[in-house]
């Protein structure tokens, strides 16, 4: 089981606030055992108390660092081996470059551990937010550990709901020195990898089983360029939170929903943009319309175009 259940979530964070649950009330959540985040009071067989979270991570974890350093020693040989074509390659590129076409994610995630294997100056990558699972957490660590202990920069962006998800931010924990950097946007369109300023991956599909593998000197540096406006205009990850509630009552995520709002998008679209469920998309709609007086939908987009909000400074 590599997710914990929503019933799960529920009742951890309950027994965190509580310092306890009965084992009746864990019932409904097995997934709470199978994780490791509860076990038994010794002063009551009955109940059940909370490992705290830093422990529990850790536990987590651990399985993982093993399997990194298997894996990373594998990279490093399948590194090796392909060495000496790459400067074969590198000479028929000369010309002007290549787009590779890279289909299902075996192949993609190939071409990526060859590339951030070779990266040695800066990897530079755009996340846009999703269901993050152990399998996502294990590509990631053993992709950018190695590169951190290379001395190879890392500037990673994220959409602002990352400063709820406690996954992000215990692997942005996990990794963050002084080389590496993490910072949010309310907005992200699409993935984004490049490393070194010579190689960019793009994905082509939703399901994200077709990218990109961009090798043309001119459509790296156009990328970088679309990174760094995007990188000028985000918020360190440690900033603290991007949803406080301006004066005029709207926070900064109904903010952003005002604007696409009045821009068309229909909230699967909004919700996609912004990293979030469509359900909590249409709860921050519904508090913009009650913010705003609004009675309907068509008059939504009329008072959030007469109210002034999306005129006031970000």
């Amino acid at each position: 089981m590599n997710q914990l259940c929503e019933e799960g979530s529920r009742l951890y964070a309950a027994a965190l606030r509580a310092g306890r649950i009965t084992r009746a009330e864990a019932e409904p959540a097995p997934c709470l055992m199978d994780f490791a985040l509860l076990h038994p009071d010794p002063d009551d067989p009955d109940r059940l108390r909370p490992v705290p979270p830093a422990l529990a991570l850790a536990q987590r974890l651990n399985p993982l660092e093993r399997e990194i350093t298997e894996r990373r020693q594998l990279a490093t040989d399948i590194a090796t081996a392909f060495e000496p074509f790459m400067s074969i390659n590198g000479q028929s590129a000369q010309g002007g470059g290549s787009i590779t076409v890279l289909e299902g994610g075996d192949r993609i995630n190939t071409a990526l551990n060859l590339a951030t294997a070779q990266c040695h100056a800066e990897m530079l990558t755009v996340q846009p937010s999703d269901r993050v699972s152990e399998r996502s957490v294990l590509r990631g660590l053993e992709r950018d550990r190695p590169l951190i202990e290379r001395g190879v920069r890392i500037r990673t962006l994220y959409q602002h709901t990352a400063r709820y998800s406690p996954e992000k931010l215990a692997y942005a924990a996990e990794l963050s020195d002084g080389k590496v950097e993490y910072r949010s946007i309310d907005e992200l369109v699409e993935r984004l990898i490049i490393c070194d300023e010579t190689v960019a991956f793009i994905p082509t599909r939703d399901d994200q089983q077709v990218a990109l593998e961009l090798r043309h000197p001119g459509l790296v540096r156009y990328l970088i360029k679309v990174f760094e406006f995007m990188w000028d205009r985000a918020v360190p990850l440690s900033a603290g939170g991007r949803y406080e509630t301006a004066p005029d009552g709207i926070t900064e995520i109904q903010h952003s929903i005002a604007k696409l709002l009045v821009e068309g998008h229909v909230d699967e679209a909004i919700a996609r943009r912004l990293g979030m469920n469509v359900r909590t998309c249409r709860a921050h709609i519904a508090k913009l319309a009650q913010a705003l007086g609004s009675g309907s939908r068509a008059q939504l987009g009329y008072l959030i175009a007469q109210s002034g909000i999306l005129d006031r400074e970000r």
